[in-house]
């Protein structure tokens, strides 16, 4: 028989079926009865609250609707593209060369372990081409495992068909693969059930102690209580293998108490404990955290006769690690070379050095790695991992690279957790290219990237802002078949507020319930907190009020969120009330809550009440922190009370606190805003004696101080000394020097008196007001006093510059640091584009994203939005069309393009047609978002 190979359909139909029938005429759209509850609530409401969508909306808002309704027959089609699949791997199988067929190398990609478990289920297979197939896709497909149905259904054919043997060794492969706690109870039924109820498939100690050791191996604990009731029910004598495993199954869950009842059982029927019965009872006490037992036993060990050999020291070695007792443990280490009973191991040696690297001994740790290899012990995969884990903990990633390339000197392959601590390390810092380098030569090494990984780098691109890419790693992630997790959800959440995206960070929480996440305490309070800084504090109320619906008890951490986010706006006697609250349903506030409360009492210069809550808070045995000091003392300066500010700051020295950057910035300020610059400077030497380094902050507010006495080469040479200590100049920094030469000027330009009609410029308006020649005139004095502008320097400028629509001063100031040498980043470039676009200046914005793709960067969604809104403003349909296929080939995240080009940009436009346009185009590019999204857009439509 041919096959004729089909391309390029995702499953190419060959001739073993016939061809697909045409594709009928779409359906109308489904009732809102067939839609799942919540849908229907939905339509529901709509139907009670909204009038009805004009004629214009009718046609996108019927194919939302039938789009909605395919999710609900998306498991069918599923199911029927399985079926086709197995229906050609058993035509395939039946030919007696089926392993170099054309078909099958078409279909090895697609298939899956619900595949093969139905292709086992069929009754016609035949057996020998069952068991070849079985053992073949291990070796086709990298990383493949059979899961435990398909061994149980291939036994079952074996069995139905006389092939005993077969069945037992398809068995013993499948108890000894067994890899997590849900297969091992799927195995244990099949065995426990259909094996055991047959004469042929009857099991002997041996077999039945497999099952123990692999119930035991994923601590399965009850379950092996059962076993061993049906082996004496069958009549199955339990040997000391037997025993053991039952011992050490015990020890492994930490349950001594179990496992010394097994003991006595086992001397009970004259079965002599030996030394792997010792053995686990030492691991039974180190996971039980008694390290004195376990010792005990380690000692007796010998007195009964057993030689204790390197497991025992393993175990008690990292016993007293996990303790915090390392010094002992390396004792243990020279007592094991001493005694000669054993040689100390690579696991030996691997548990002390990262023990020793966890206490913060890494030149012990490195010492020891050297030992080791001087002995003639090599170091493992895991011993490496601890070394890299550790480097990149100190944030020192450049060594643990040169570690990771000693470690492939030696032909070793690292593992998913030693490619995970690499990515970590450096997403941590930020630095996300060569994380995403270390990304790609993992999958270069056939090494599976786990949800570990793709979780770091989400986390670490939302720590640089940059969510869309955050975004893209979850959908890499999905496309991998693995299920994001609470941590992944709360991550992106947490990415979306920082960048002030609020509805798509309650998008993410509507597709995080539906996809079975329910989420938790840190969910709600990142959102509360987010709301509240957004100034949204009554919607960030409702939300707490939610939360009992939701099945949560409001804990401190939620209550802290938004009783400082009352405070931060005023509100005061609301953010009493919840604290009052608090304390009527017993949840006790901790150190944030009051310090929130007397931040907001100091703001408002309510200064005994704020006095009155501290001993409220020594009262209630709630520690003070350093803040607790500092809101006061920043409330008491304010008001210009530098003698109870200091006998504040009296009391917190004399109760063991030292003071930081923080509260030394706050009596320079005050001293600042005196104009008392002398007593400022004295505190910054005072700082630096006390080994407290400035902050930003703390170098803005003298630079502020020396501008507003006239003195600006005075506050240029701070700029200087911030810059040489690494400290880097904020968006306020700037605003505050440019603030203080356009002082100056206007104070030049009406010969230095300031008129009575002439106000002061405020740093609020001062990028409003700047020109060309002022900006230059800051350029060139900062580097003539040697703090030579770089490239955060003109971001900053340019970036306040385009926020206020200056676009003229910033392409001059683009050329001007062009021609110093400094190429403008992706930063620069975005922030011309988006200003581009909101100026109308749209062949400017298209060069500006041209420019971005030729460097392998890629504009922002929010740069797309203003562009393709902007095009469409301009009647320019086509090339907007034109931008949005642009876009979808970059692997943006399909529901982050829905949301914010089509439903906050378009819709929010009243651009329905628009809309229904490019969601067509996104369908038939294959860019499908998930369903909740369609039900944000059939609202948006609907609200438009």
């Amino acid at each position: 028989m041919v096959f004729r190979v089909t391309p390029p359909a995702k499953h190419a139909p060959s001739t073993l079926r016939p061809p697909p029938r045409p594709t009928p005429p779409l359906p109308p759209p489904s009732p809102a009865s067939s839609l799942n509850p919540n849908m229907q609530r939905f339509h529901s409401f709509i139907r009670r609250r909204s009038p009805p969508p004009p004629i214009t909306k009718l046609p996108l808002l019927l194919r939302l609707r039938h789009l909605l309704s395919l999710f609900s027959t998306a498991a069918t089609a599923t199911a029927d593209d399985n079926n086709h699949v197995v229906s050609d791997l058993f035509s395939i199988l039946s030919l007696p060369r089926w392993q170099s067929h054309p078909d099958l190398t078409r279909l090895l990609p697609t298939l899956t372990n619900s595949t093969i478990s139905s292709l086992f289920s069929n009754p016609y297979l035949h057996p020998s081409a069952a068991l070849a197939f079985f053992h073949f896709l291990p070796k086709q497909i990298p990383g493949f495992t059979h899961d435990s149905l398909s061994h149980i259904n291939l036994m079952r054919l074996l069995i139905r068909l006389g092939r005993f043997g077969d069945a037992e060794r398809i068995r013993v492969l499948m108890v000894r693969n067994c890899g997590d706690k849900e297969e091992a109870k799927c195995v244990l039924g099949f065995v426990m059930g259909e094996m055991r109820g047959r004469e042929e498939t009857v099991m002997d100690v041996r077999g039945w102690n497999n099952v123990l050791m692999m119930l035991g191996r994923v601590g399965l604990v009850e379950e092996m209580r059962r076993v061993w009731e049906t082996m004496e029910e069958d009549g199955v004598e339990g040997n000391v293998y037997s025993y053991n495993t039952m011992v050490n199954g015990a020890c492994k869950v930490g349950d001594v108490r179990e496992a010394e009842g097994w003991v006595r059982r086992m001397r009970g029927v004259g079965v002599r404990p030996d030394g792997f019965t010792w053995t686990s009872l030492v691991l039974g006490h180190c996971r039980n955290k008694d390290v004195e037992k376990a010792r005990e036993v380690f000692e007796m060990m010998s007195e009964k006769g057993c030689r204790r050999n390197e497991v025992a020291y393993n175990y008690l070695i990292h016993g007293v690690c996990e303790a915090g007792r390392v010094d002992e443990g390396m004792t243990l280490l020279r007592r094991m070379e001493a005694e000669g009973e054993c040689r100390p191991n690579v696991r030996t040696y691997t548990v002390l050095i990262s023990a020793l690297c966890k206490v913060g001994r890494r030149r012990e740790a490195m010492g020891l790695f050297d030992e080791m290899q001087g002995k003639g012990c090599e170091p493992n995969v895991y011993t490496y991992t601890v070394l890299i884990d550790s480097l990149c903990e100190e944030g020192n990633v450049v060594e643990a690279w040169k570690v990771l390339d000693k470690m492939l000197e030696k032909k070793l392959v690292p593992n998913v957790v030693t490619y995970n601590a690499l990515i970590d390390g450096y997403c941590k810092q930020g630095e996300m290219d060569p994380a995403l380098e270390i990304f790609n030569l993992m999958e270069q090494n056939k090494c599976t990237p786990n949800v570990r990984t793709y979780n770091e780098l989400i986390c670490g691109f939302c720590r640089v802002r940059r969510v869309s890419f955050a975004m893209t790693m979850l959908t890499k992630m999905t496309e991998r078949k693995l299920t994001p997790n609470l941590i992944t959800y709360n991550t992106l959440i947490q990415g979306q507020c920082r960048v002030d995206h609020m509805e798509s960070a309650f998008r993410l929480l509507d597709i995080m319930k539906e996809s079975g996440v329910r989420p938790d305490h840190y969910t709600y309070s990142i959102l509360i907190d987010a709301l509240c800084k957004g100034d949204r504090v009554e919607e960030a109320r409702a939300l707490f009020d939610s939360l009992h619906e939701n099945g949560l008890e409001v804990d401190v951490v939620i209550f802290g969120a938004l009783i400082d986010g009352y405070c931060k706006s005023g509100k005061m006697n609301c953010a009493r009330f919840l604290f009052d609250q608090m304390l009527v349903k017993k949840c006790m506030p901790n150190s944030f809550v009051y310090n929130s409360l007397m931040d907001g009492l100091c703001g408002e210069g309510r200064m005994e009440e704020a006095v009155l809550l501290l001993k409220q808070m020594s009262d209630a045995k709630v520690t003070p922190t350093v803040f607790t000091y500092s809101g006061l003392i920043k409330g008491l300066l304010k008001e210009g009370s530098f003698d109870h500010a200091y006998r504040i700051y009296d009391e917190m020295i004399s109760k063991g606190y030292k003071p930081d950057a923080c509260i030394y910035t706050e009596f320079i300020h005050a001293y600042c805003r005196q104009g008392r610059m002398e007593e400022a400077e004295k505190l910054i030497n005072e700082m630096t004696a006390a080994s407290v380094v400035p902050d930003v902050v703390t170098y803005t507010v003298l630079i502020d101080g020396y501008g507003s006495l006239g003195l600006i080469t005075r506050a240029i040479d701070m700029l200087k000394s911030m810059m040489d200590s690494e400290c880097k100049p904020s968006h306020c920094t700037f605003s505050i020097l440019m603030k203080h030469l356009l002082n100056k000027k206007q104070a030049q330009e009406n010969g230095n008196s300031m008129h009575l009609n002439v106000v002061p410029i405020d740093v609020v308006n001062v990028w409003k007001l700047v020109d060309s020649e002022t900006v230059m005139e800051l350029i060139q004095t900062m580097d003539k006093h040697g703090c030579v502008p770089n490239l955060g320097t003109y971001t900053i400028l340019i970036g306040e510059l385009c926020r206020n629509g200056r676009i003229e001063e910033a392409q001059g100031l683009v050329s001007y640091m062009k021609q110093s040498g400094i190429r403008p980043d992706e930063n620069i470039t975005k922030t011309l584009m988006e200003c581009c676009c909101r100026l109308g200046m749209l062949e400017e914005a298209f060069e500006l994203v041209d420019s971005l793709v030729e460097r392998g960067q890629l504009p922002s969604l929010d740069s797309y939005r203003m562009l393709i809104c902007a095009l469409y403003d301009k009647g320019s349909r086509e090339k907007a069309e034109a931008a949005f296929c642009s876009l979808l080939r970059y692997g943006y995240n399909n529901d982050e393009v829905a949301w914010k080009l089509l439903i906050d940009g378009l819709l929010k436009k009243g651009l329905v047609d628009r809309c229904s346009e490019l969601l067509q185009i996104m369908e038939n590019k294959g860019c499908h978002p998930n369903s909740m999204t369609y039900s944000k857009l059939i609202e948006g439509v609907i609200g438009g």
